[in-house]
């Protein structure tokens, strides 16, 4: 089993019971002791979980930990990722000037494009880009900048000043972790320059975010919740980042 199906595993087992033991683990997942010992202390490394003797139980406060490689990402919470991407993809309307930033959600989201959608997608994402590459009647844009290994993000100055000149009709906005009172944060500052500027010049604007993003904090804020036109999600979120949402006018988009 590769160490990104079993961390999602250990993840399952968590929201599931709350506390996991180590050694139940290893025998569920056919592993050393060891070996999920180590899986562990990565994992709390991250802020997904904090250890106890003999085991794990969910991380106490909001975590701002690493963030796990992309190829963990991709492979967990598929459906729900889908689901968002539907959701997102049914706000867009015929020739209109969309931003799809980067992430595992923001890929569905241009997967979920209807196929005879005609307008003009911006991205920051070369996944993005070459989920669209081939789509007729769709005009694709891709800023220049540095580029980060896995999500293929690009960022930096040359990437900001591209979105300083566009004015979009819609953006979607992917998230490292999405909290009441912190708002929409993410792992890596240059990228969150960039999402700052798109979101100044969007005339409306979503957060993509999975319920396993809701009451996380990554290392940089991008904005308060309350900044967005809405945060699209595939389950209800919680009374206080509803509120946060909400508190201004904004929505919250359910499948």
């Amino acid at each position: 089993m590769l160490p990104a199906e079993r961390h999602s595993r250990i993840g399952e087992a968590l929201r599931a019971s709350r506390v996991v033991s180590t050694e139940e683990l290893a025998r569920e997942l056919g592993v050393s002791v060891e070996t999920i010992r180590r899986d562990l202390l990565l994992l709390e490394r991250r802020g997904v979980l904090a250890r106890v003797h003999g085991g794990a139980t969910i991380a106490l406060g909001p975590p701002t930990g690493e963030e796990a490689p992309f190829a963990e990402r991709a492979g967990s919470g598929t459906e729900a990722k889908r689901l968002i991407g539907r959701a997102a993809a049914a706000l867009v309307r015929t020739g209109q000037t969309i931003v799809i930033d980067v992430g595992t959600t923001a890929v569905n989201v241009a997967r979920a494009l209807p196929l005879d959608f005609s307008g003009t997608v911006a991205t920051c994402s070369l996944l993005v880009a070459a989920e669209l590459a081939e789509r007729p009647g769709l005009d694709v844009l891709v800023c220049g900048g540095r580029l980060r290994g896995g999500d293929l993000a690009l960022s930096n100055a040359i990437a900001q000043s591209f979105f300083a000149d566009l004015h979009p009709d819609l953006a979607f906005l992917g998230s490292g972790g999405v909290d009441a009172a912190t708002g929409l944060t993410d792992y890596y500052l240059d990228e969150v320059a960039v999402r700052r500027t798109i979101l100044r010049n969007a005339a409306r604007s979503y957060v993509l975010a999975d319920s396993g993003k809701f009451g996380r904090i990554a290392r940089h804020r991008v904005a308060g919740l309350d900044e967005f036109t809405g945060l699209i999600t595939e389950t209800d979120p919680p009374s206080s980042i509803r509120d946060a949402v909400t508190r201004k006018g904004g929505e919250v988009v359910l499948p």
